[in-house]
């Protein structure tokens, strides 16, 4: 079954409510939604949102890889070929993982549809019900204070706490996030790079002396510093996990032998689709290192993709699916669905969109 066309068309999404973290503001995303045509009129979705400060990317460049090189070697190809398809379309051209994703995600989605079965049935699911964190920006302690009681009020147990721009002021934020939820509720931190080695080891070494209860810190030090990661992980007792520095199964693999990390935080628009997430989930089972499946501020056909991915890969066992959540007005049809906090895929065939 032939691809006869490949599109891509351009949208924006705003946001229902700033998104802070120690990298950028965001107000609104800039999405490309890819479309893939078979000969038979059948037709794959996939997307991808712009990401300057962790990919690289911009609206103009993902639109161009596809156009350009993506394209070229997707045209006229077998579908039934999934696999091969996939590794050429990772060899098209350098760097550019959130174009490929889209396309990536679009030839699943299609393929699933040629034979009847949704993504995580034809990925082997363990299950099609997930239960996400929420994401509480980085902000003054007591906008967060505000914004954790909100979250906790409609239903979500687990929160992911973005600081890392100020140790002294990150240190109060933690404080009222965690006297705003009480005990029972699951804190994770986020500092997006936003602390060196020895900032990071101080700020935690307190947070476990007065039992916070910090599930877990990710990629507390910049994306390059793998010295630092190590530096952390062998000073304090929580679990560290590392996602900005994760774009490739080779960066996965280099982070896991020098025993960097406890855990790794895979996103489709960073490792290039769902093909090279499997590998990095594969690798790190291997060597005993659990998984997160997480998202950038990203559309609800990515996000949807990537929790077809976490419902069948037993070593992603951590979900960060909230994005779609923050989205005022996301008009795509079908997809995931959300209830509190829990994710409920549709068992249907492909990803689960529809026109």
């Amino acid at each position: 079954m032939k691809i006869i066309d490949l599109t891509c068309q351009k949208r924006p999404v705003k946001l229902k409510r700033t998104f802070k973290t120690a990298l950028r503001h965001v107000t609104e995303i800039d999405v490309v939604d890819v479309h893939i045509k078979l000969e038979d009129g059948l037709t794959g979705i996939g997307s991808a949102s712009s990401t300057w400060q962790i990919t690289g990317e911009s609206l103009e460049g993902i639109v161009a890889a596809v156009n350009g090189p993506i394209r070229e070697v997707v045209l006229n190809k077998n579908i039934f070929h999934l696999r091969k398809i996939s590794e050429t379309v990772e060899k098209s051209c350098a760097a550019n993982t959130s174009a490929k994703a889209a396309v990536d995600i679009a030839l699943h989605d299609a393929y699933c549809k040629t034979y009847g079965i949704p993504l995580y049935g034809l990925l082997g699911g363990k299950i099609n019900s997930l239960e996400t964190d929420m994401t509480v920006s980085i902000d003054e302690p007591e906008i967060m204070y505000e914004a954790a009681q909100k979250r906790v009020a409609e239903g979500f147990n687990v929160l992911k706490i973005k600081v890392g721009n100020d140790q002294k002021l990150d240190l109060r934020r933690i404080e009222k996030v965690r006297s705003a939820v009480g005990n029972d509720v699951l804190l994770r931190l986020d500092a997006n790079q936003g602390w060196n080695g020895k900032q990071a080891v101080e700020i935690i070494h307190l947070l476990e002396r007065e039992k916070m209860g910090i599930e877990l810190v990710e990629q507390p030090v910049p994306v390059d510093d793998l010295e630092g990661l190590n530096f952390v992980r062998e000073r304090v007792s929580t679990p560290i996990m590392a996602d900005e520095s994760v774009f490739s199964p080779r960066d996965a693999f280099r982070l896991v032998k020098n025993g960097a990390v406890d855990l790794l935080n895979i996103k489709l628009m960073k490792c290039g689709g769902v093909r090279r997430a499997w590998q990095i989930a594969d690798m790190c089972e291997a060597a005993g290192v659990q998984c997160m499946i997480g998202s950038m501020m990203e559309s609800i056909v990515s996000v949807t993709a990537a929790s077809h991915l976490a419902a069948a890969h037993p070593n992603i066992t951590y979900y960060d699916l909230d994005a779609p959540l923050w989205m005022e007005d996301e008009k795509m049809k079908g997809g995931m669905r959300f209830e509190g906090n829990a994710v409920h895929l549709p068992d249907v065939p492909g990803i689960g969109f529809y026109n």
